[in-house]
């Protein structure tokens, strides 16, 4: 065999390879946690989940052992791979200042997927984000959700599109006198958009139907990314803190039968009844944000208070100003945790419940046979400070194996 087609398959051999990953203690997610348990990989995806004892590992397995082991953790919603770690005007594009209302902007024409942000998350454990355009603007722009493998946009996407991110209060106020300069008109604008939209899908639907197939309209990426919204195709994510602007995000999106999701909400406690009843999930603010401006009321029992109400809800590490410009999610979580949320109801909001409000579940945040890959490993309690990742593995390739 040729060495340079030996190289080339150096990568598809060592995913061929089955993986054990044995834990003392292994949290499932699907499940009550295994004490003892072994996790096996086969091609990428894992294969079988169980007690060591009756789950035999395949022979010529590479072992690793930890611990504790756990699902990839998902970050519910992030600014990284666009807000860059220099901090420097050429790599923060999470927000263009040159309009109010840009929901055709694509996170993915801007994420750079080797940011050195990127592996840094991932060396904490962190397999997945759902990053994007993030608040500041009354609509900044789409989000994405990617793996941190830290090679190309194209190869770690998940979802290309994954919600379009809007802003109430301060975050969606302009500057200098412009356009939207209170609360009042940053609905209106908003309402405004949105019936737009319904002509312009109004009108599709008449050239679909072939009653007016000279009349079709013109592209407009626009009216496009909207109609979406509309449809319930992509959620409106709406960065909202106070609770007269968490009250106005549900009355629009029950107005336009919006799929929301409600995003940061620190006024939250106020307004529990309500969000409830709205049936609208949150990604809660980060646990040890900075309380200021709308967020001057964000608390540490936020996340706790939205589980003792009922509410769906998964712990992000938000926008942050910044450098590294962004937060960890094991902290956040671990904050939460000595706040009011038992450590499986910490560690689930940032494996299996992002999951399944991003729509993912079926493929990341629990371990489980078929699912990706996807398994953090430490050597301790990941929930407490002294404890390190020792392992990282994505879709079955170990990525990371440097204790963090």
């Amino acid at each position: 065999m040729k060495i340079g087609l030996f190289l080339s398959l150096i990568p598809a051999l060592a995913l061929a390879q089955p993986i054990a990953v044995r834990g003392e203690l292994v949290h499932t997610m699907a499940g009550p946690p295994i004490r003892d348990g072994v996790v096996i990989v086969n091609g990428g995806r894992i294969e079988r989940v169980g007690p060591a004892a009756s789950t035999p590992v395949p022979a010529g397995a590479r072992i690793l052992r930890a611990k504790v082991v756990t699902p990839g953790l998902v970050d519910a919603h992030s600014t990284v791979g666009l807000s860059g770690a220099l901090n420097q005007p050429h790599d923060q594009d999470q927000l263009e200042r040159s309009a109010p209302v840009q929901p055709e902007l694509r996170a993915i024409d801007a994420y750079n997927a080797r940011d050195p942000l990127v592996p840094w998350l991932r060396s904490f454990g962190i397999t997945t984000i759902h990053t994007g355009h993030g608040p500041g603007a009354l609509i900044s722009g789409q989000t994405m959700v990617a793996k941190t493998t830290g090679t190309t946009v194209e190869a770690d996407t998940l979802k290309p599109a994954a919600m379009v991110a809007a802003s109430l209060g301060d975050a969606g106020r302009a500057e200098g006198g412009k356009s939207p300069g209170s609360r009042a008109k940053m609905i209106a604008m908003l309402r405004t958009e949105f019936l737009k939209a319904q002509e312009h899908a109004g009108k599709l639907a008449k050239v679909e139907r072939g009653a007016e197939k000279d009349k079709v309209p013109p592209r407009d990426l626009h009216l496009e990314a909207l109609v979406q919204v509309l449809k319930g195709e992509l959620p409106l994510l709406v960065t909202v803190h106070r609770a007269h602007d968490i009250l106005s995000a549900i009355r629009l999106g029950k107005e336009f039968q919006l799929r929301l999701v409600l995003d940061g909400v620190a006024e939250a406690p106020s307004v529990l009844e309500e969000i409830k009843a709205s049936g609208y999930p949150v990604f809660v603010h980060p646990s040890m944000a900075r309380p200021n401006g709308d967020a001057e009321a964000l608390s540490l029992e936020t996340a706790s208070k939205l589980r003792a109400a009922g509410v769906p809800f998964a712990i992000q590490s938000g926008f942050e100003g910044y450098v590294p410009k962004t937060r960890v999610i094991l902290f956040e979580a671990a904050l939460a945790a000595a706040n009011g949320l038992t450590p499986d109801e910490a560690l689930a909001a940032i494996t299996i419940e992002p999951a399944k409000l991003l729509g993912l579940d079926g493929r990341i945040g629990s371990l489980a046979p078929g699912k990706d890959a996807d398994i953090a490993l430490y050597d301790g309690d990941p929930l407490e400070y002294t404890s390190h990742c020792t392992g990282v593995l994505i879709g079955g390739k170990l990525v990371s194996e440097m204790p963090r």
